[in-house]
C-alpha cells in the first residue's frame, strides 16, 4: 500500500462505479477501489484504471486506511439491503467526521433513515442522485447530493468538478447541495419520473406521425433532427433521431432496427415511486402515471395481441364532420407534423410543471427548503432529461422563487397559448384515428383542469355526503354542512 493518502474511496466497480472512478481520477484526484469480488479489482486496475492514480485495495478496512482525513466513501452498490449492510461493514472502521456517500437510486426514505444513523455514530453521510448513464458518468454526470449538510464542504470540490457543465462559458457545474436528508435521492427520483413522461410522451409523437402521417424512418430522423435545433432540443430528442438512422445489424437482417424491436417496455421503479408518492402528497403527477401505465399496457403484449383481433377500431362514419377534420389535418403532412412538435412541447411543459409542484410539496412535507432554480440547474447538462427550455425553468425560479406553477410564469404561459390550438387538434386526431395518446392527453386535461375556476367535484362532494355523511362545504356561507338526502329528494318516477 502506498504511503500518499487517497482523496476518495469507491465501493462497487460495475459500469457506473468504474466510469465514476476513472472520472474522479481524470480530475486529479487519486482514487482507491474495493469491489465484494475482489478480482474485479484487479482486472480493473490491470485495464481501464492501468498507470492511472488508482490504489486497488481488497478488504474494506484496506480501503478506509489508504483515505485521507475526513474520509470520504462512496458506495455505488445495489439499493437496499445491500447499502444497509455495507454500511455496518464500513462503520467500525471510520471515525467521526468521515462521509458515507450513496450514488445508487434509492428510495428517500432509506436515505432519511440511514442519514439519522449515520449521524447518530458521529459520522456525516450523503444521499446522491447520479443521472446520466455510463457516459455521464465518465465524461460528466449531473449529481443532486443531499444529507448531512456537513459533509458538503467536504465533498463539493470533489463532485462539483466531475459533473457535467453548462453556461457561456461552460463552467457552471451540474452539481448543488439540494437539501438535508433525503432530499437528492427524492429530486433525483423526481428527474427519473420527468424522464418516464419525457419518453412517453416522445413515443407518441413518434407514432401519431408513423401511424397517421405515414413518415418513414428516414423521415422520422430529418423531422427529429430539426426539432433538436429548436425549442425541444435535448438530450432524449437527439437520441431519438440516431435511433430511426440505424439498421438491423444482425447477419441475416435487412430494414431499420427500431422496427425490429418487441414492444414490451421495461422499468425499474422510479416512476412508480413518484407516482405512489404523488398520490401520498394528494399532487396530480398524472403524465408520470400514466407513462407507468403505458409501459405496462405495452408488458401486456399477448393480451394486446389476442384483442387485436375482437375489439374494433374507430369508424369515420360515426362523425364525418369530425372525420373530415382529422383527415384534412393529417393530410397536409407539414401542417400535422408541426402540430405535433406544438403538442409535444405543451405535453412536456406541463409534465415539468407537474414535477416542479410535487417537488414543492414534498420539500414543504419534509421541511427540505428546496432551490427549485437549481434543481433546473442539475438537470441542464450531464443528465437524460437536459434540455434546453431547462434554462427557461431556472429564470423563472430565479425571478420568483415561490412560483406556483410553472404554467403561470408568462414565459409559459405564452407558449401554452402559442401551441394550444395545435395541441387541442393532435389529441382529437389521435382519439378519432384510435391511435393512444395517454401522456398527450393526461397533459392537456391537467392544463383543462387547473386553468377552471370550477370543477365538477361539487357533485362529487354531494354524492360522498349522500351515501357517506361526509359533508361539505358551500360558496355562499362558513362552515361544514350535512343534508338527508333522501328525506329532501324528488321522488322516483314511478
Amino acid at each position: 500500500m502506498s504511503e500518499q493518502k487517497s482523496d476518495i474511496g469507491l465501493i462497487g466497480l460495475a459500469v457506473m462505479g468504474e466510469n465514476l472512478a476513472l472520472n474522479i481520477e481524470s480530475r486529479g484526484y487519486r482514487v482507491s477501489v474495493y469491489n465484494r469480488t475482489t478480482e474485479k479489482v484487479d482486472q480493473f486496475i490491470a485495464g481501464r484504471g492501468k498507470g492511472k492514480n488508482f490504489v486497488g485495495c481488497h478488504s474494506i478496512e484496506e480501503l478506509v486506511a489508504s483515505l485521507a482525513r475526513p474520509r470520504k466513501v462512496m458506495m455505488m452498490v445495489k439499493a437496499g439491503p445491500p447499502v444497509d449492510a455495507l454500511i455496518e461493514q464500513l462503520l467500525p472502521h471510520m471515525e467521526p467526521g468521515d462521509v458515507l456517500i450513496d450514488g445508487g437510486n434509492e428510495h428517500y426514505t432509506n436515505t432519511e433513515r440511514r442519514t439519522e444513523y449515520v449521524e447518530s455514530k458521529g459520522l456525516l453521510y450523503v444521499g446522491c442522485g447520479v443521472s446520466g448513464g455510463e457516459e455521464g458518468a465518465l465524461k460528466g454526470p449531473s449529481l443532486m447530493p443531499g444529507g448531512s449538510p456537513d459533509a458538503w464542504p467536504i465533498i463539493k470540490p470533489i463532485f462539483q468538478a466531475i459533473a457535467a457543465k453548462v453556461g457561456p462559458n461552460g463552467d457552471i457545474p451540474c452539481c448543488e447541495w439540494v437539501g438535508p436528508r433525503g432530499a437528492g435521492h427524492y429530486v433525483k427520483m423526481v428527474h427519473n419520473g420527468i424522464e418516464y413522461g419525457d419518453m412517453q410522451l416522445i413515443c407518441e409523437a413518434y407514432h401519431l406521425l408513423k401511424e397517421a402521417g405515414g413518415l418513414n424512418n428516414e423521415e422520422l430522423y430529418d423531422v427529429f433532427d430539426m426539432w433538436n435545433r429548436g425549442e425541444l432540443e435535448s438530450y432524449l430528442i437527439e437520441i431519438t433521431r440516431d435511433i430511426f438512422s440505424v439498421k438491423d445489424d444482425q447477419p441475416d437482417g435487412d430494414g431499420y432496427l427500431v422496427d425490429k424491436i418487441l414492444d414490451v417496455a421495461g422499468a425499474k421503479g422510479t416512476g412508480k415511486w413518484m407516482s405512489q408518492l404523488a398520490l401520498d402528497l394528494g399532487v396530480p403527477s398524472t403524465l408520470v402515471t400514466m407513462a407507468v401505465y403505458a409501459r405496462a399496457l405495452s408488458a401486456a403484449k399477448a393480451a394486446r395481441v389476442r384483442a387485436s383481433k375482437v375489439l374494433p377500431t374507430p369508424s369515420s362514419d360515426h362523425n364525418p364532420p369530425f372525420a373530415a377534420a382529422t383527415q384534412a389535418l393529417v393530410d397536409e403532412r407539414e401542417r400535422f407534423i408541426e402540430s405535433v412538435r406544438r403538442a409535444l412541447y405543451a405535453s412536456k411543459i406541463c409534465s415539468y410543471a407537474q414535477g416542479f409542484v410535487q417537488l414543492q410539496a414534498a420539500s414543504q412535507e419534509h421541511d427540505w427548503g428546496l432551490n427549485y432554480g437549481n434543481c433546473a440547474l442539475l438537470w441542464r447538462g450531464g443528465c437524460i432529461i437536459r434540455a434546453q427550455f431547462l434554462d427557461r425553468i431556472k429564470e423563472a425560479f430565479d425571478a420568483q422563487p415561490d412560483l406556483e406553477n410553472l404554467l403561470l410564469f408568462p414565459y409559459f404561459t405564452q407558449i401554452i397559448a402559442k401551441n394550444q390550438e395545435a395541441w387541442r387538434a393532435v389529441v382529437m386526431a389521435a382519439k378519432q384515428l384510435g391511435i393512444p395518446t395517454p401522456a398527450f392527453s393526461a397533459a392537456i386535461d391537467y392544463y383543462d383542469s387547473y386553468r377552471r375556476e370550477r370543477l365538477p367535484a361539487n357533485l362529487l362532494q354531494a354524492q360522498r355526503d349522500y351515501f357517506g355523511a361526509h359533508t361539505y362545504q358551500r360558496i355562499d356561507r362558513e362552515g361544514t354542512f350535512h343534508t338527508e338526502w333522501i328525506k329532501l329528494r324528488r321522488p322516483p318516477r314511478d
